[in-house]
């Protein structure tokens, strides 16, 4: 099975190179890990100590990060070397300053998984929520590397509990310890026969609670806001800025908009902007309103963010926040990131496969809309009401506390073993 596995994944390796000629993420993508090996022959030498984490994408990275922090600082002598999946995580985090060297992972070959180990050579290998690339996890039990899986989550319709995932499941053999976000992962791993498993909860708490520690004010938007009700639409994809718009084109209430689409493609952006009927202004357009003597931020009711890396701190500003992703799939996007701010939280339906998402909705932080009459009572009963918004806000911050702790509940173990 691990053959035929090997050869659909080198089928995908071909496919890919013709999709890539079409489309621009997978040309990324491909013409990323073109580079990965002359990257690794340059940047670490056989006599280095290191230590590799990865990540299939920016949300995982996220997660990872109060570990690779902590890890860093425990073993300084080491280089981190972080790898991506997807360019939507390798795009935005490749400058990071964290890690030593950032790179692709190259495709699940037995031959790539050789290469890159002999390459980088790690004492602790670390993978983030998920994926399980079985030619690595076997390569690295071979070499007894010690291999954690952090912030885990197992459910039933993996591969593991298929009856052709016999390969699948002794690939797991490969990890040292499994750190898991819930008691329904745990069980389903002692099913699987492994005992070496610890509930440490989800490390994005520890992620997201120490953003209050850190300077989060951005003037523009200090202006823009102007002491006004702001509701934030984060990670919006075109079905929640339908809603949205149809919302902010019919109200009449003094309550300001800002909006941060999870795509930035200039048509998009622009699309979006000619849809909205109060007065908007991009992110892009913000030097040509700072240097008009008519206009000024303040004066407008809608501001577009047609760039990347502010949602987080925008989110200090929030009254009260939308939170894209809900209509599609995977689902809603980052609901905590808000929620440290302690904002009251609306999102679409899709997101069962989301703990934190359930237990905000369940505690009644997080309202689920399903249609436009839904969102807009929603809205129009949090902007109304200062006591409800500040009552959900409450448990939103409260809830992110609650669930700190779960990088030192790996440290410790990691430190000790």
């Amino acid at each position: 099975m691990l053959f035929l596995y090997t050869l659909v994944v080198q089928f995908a390796g071909f496919l890919l190179k013709i999709t890539a000629l079409f489309s621009p993420k997978m040309k990324l993508f491909m013409d990323g890990r073109k580079v990965v090996f002359p990257i690794l022959e340059q940047k670490i030498k056989p006599t280095d100590k290191t230590i590799w984490f990865h990540a299939a994408s920016l949300g995982e990275y996220e997660q990872g990060l109060p570990v690779l922090e902590k890890i860093k600082k425990q073993f300084p002598s080491h280089k981190i070397v972080l790898t991506f999946f997807s360019p939507s995580g390798y795009e935005v985090r490749k400058n990071n300053t964290v890690a030593d060297v950032t790179v692709y992972l190259p495709l699940d070959t037995k031959k790539n998984a050789q290469q890159f180990l002999n390459l980088v050579h790690p004492d602790l290998v670390f993978f983030i929520k998920y994926e399980y690339w079985p030619n690595y996890l076997f390569e690295l039990k071979k070499s007894n590397t010690k291999t954690y899986l952090i912030s885990g989550i197992l459910r039933k319709n993996q591969l593991f509990f298929k009856w052709y995932g016999g390969f699948y499941r002794e690939a797991l053999d490969a990890f040292t310890y499994f750190f898991v976000q819930n008691e329904t992962s745990k069980k389903l791993l002692q099913q699987l026969g492994k005992t070496d498993v610890a509930v440490s909860g989800d490390t994005r708490f520890d992620r997201v609670a120490t953003i209050l520690e850190k300077d989060n004010s951005l003037d523009f938007i200090s202006d823009f806001k102007n002491n006004t009700l702001t509701i934030v639409v984060g990670s919006s994809w075109p079905k929640d800025e339908d809603l949205i718009v149809n919302f902010i084109n019919s109200n009449t209430f003094n309550v300001k908009f800002i909006i941060a689409p999870h795509n930035i493609k200039e048509e998009q952006i622009q699309n979006l902007k000619n849809s909205i009927t109060k007065k908007t202004v991009l992110f892009s357009e913000m030097e040509t309103v700072g240097t008009s003597r008519d206009l000024s931020l303040q004066d407008f009711d809608v501001f577009i963010i047609d760039t990347i890396g502010l949602l987080t701190k925008i989110y200090s500003y929030a009254d009260i926040a939308y939170v894209g992703g809900g209509f599609g799939n995977p689902g809603v996007h980052n609901v905590l990131e808000p929620a440290t701010f302690g904002v009251p939280i609306l999102i679409g339906p899709n997101y069962s496969h989301f703990a934190e998402a359930i237990a905000l909705v369940n505690m009644e932080a997080c309202v689920a809309v399903n249609n436009q009459k839904e969102l807009d009572e929603a809205l129009e009963n949090l902007i109304h009401n200062d006591d409800i918004r500040q009552e959900k806000g409450h448990i939103s911050s409260t809830f992110v506390q609650m669930n700190k702790g779960a990088t030192t509940i790996i440290l410790n173990h990691i430190l000790n073993d």
